[in-house]
């Protein structure tokens, strides 16, 4: 399940940075700024799952 969970954050991520490199290329502030929320959300999925990582061993 941690995997999936790593997965979902990366692909978040990934999401994120397409958006927001989108927004920037077509002069889009707005789709821009979604863009980067929606890649910090990843980040921090990515940073929830290190944690449980640590906390596991």
């Amino acid at each position: 399940m941690a995997k999936d969970e790593k997965a979902r954050a990366k692909a978040q991520q990934l999401k994120g940075k397409v958006q927001k490199e989108a927004g920037r290329a077509v002069g889009n502030e707005r789709m821009a700024a979604k863009g980067r929320a929606k890649e910090a959300e990843g980040d921090a999925r990515q940073a929830k799952e290190k944690m449980k990582d640590v906390f596991k061993r």
